[in-house]
């Protein structure tokens, strides 16, 4: 099953042109496998100076890791941050100039009632762009 930007958006806090992804390949209970082309687009709200640099790949990273807590709860999504990312490694310095589609991959590697650890990466035709792993919190700030 295909999931498209339209989906993605009505179940995502993120609107209009911060909506990064445009599509979403497969899942299942522990991968969910995105694509997205707002890497290109001129007007992505991410881009610095013209450009678009890599280490803003981190956040297709989180709207992947969102996407799937979507898919996993039936699109109630519990409201999350970002906590920390670790061990990232940029293998490009721009994602502006990366022809074609990306995918963007998300793992859920554990998880418990509060927090949950991905290892997510940005990907092209050419192989990895970016990877790393993350900690997102959920519930954050609601006690």
């Amino acid at each position: 099953m295909q999931l498209g930007r339209d989906w993605i958006a009505a179940h995502l806090p993120h609107r209009d042109a911060m909506c990064l992804l445009e599509g979403v390949l497969a899942w299942d209970e522990r991968h969910v496998v995105c694509r997205a082309i707002s890497h290109r687009e001129p007007r992505n709200p991410l881009r610095v100076a013209q450009q678009l640099p890599a280490a803003c790949g981190i956040e297709y990273g989180a709207q992947a890791m969102a996407v799937h807590g979507a898919l996993l709860t039936r699109g109630r999504l519990r409201p999350g941050m970002l906590a920390s990312v670790r061990s990232v490694r940029l293998q490009v310095l721009r994602l502006d100039d990366v022809a074609g589609e990306l995918r963007v991959t998300a793992e859920r590697l554990s998880g418990e009632d509060d927090h949950i650890l991905y290892r997510f990466s940005v990907a092209s035709d050419a192989g990895e762009l970016l990877g790393g792993r993350a900690t997102v919190v959920l519930d954050a700030g609601l006690a």
